[in-house]
């Protein structure tokens, strides 16, 4: 059986916890921050847990998470 290929932009983009939960970064905290408030800020800092509709399909995508 040949090895699985793991998709790196999936693997840049996703990790697991230690509970097997897949976590992601939010989004809106590239650019165009001077306008956003200190308190929405840091809450796009935290990691968010990926949609139970969408974790099978990053599964599929880092076969050795």
């Amino acid at each position: 059986m040949p090895k699985l290929k793991t998709r790196k932009a999936a693997a840049k983009r996703f990790r697991a916890t230690g509970t097997g939960k897949i976590v992601r970064r939010k989004a809106f905290k590239n650019h165009l921050l001077e306008h956003k408030s200190p308190n929405k800020k840091r809450n796009m800092s935290k990691m968010a847990v990926v949609d139970e509709r969408d974790a099978a399909n990053v599964r599929l995508m880092l076969p050795y998470l």
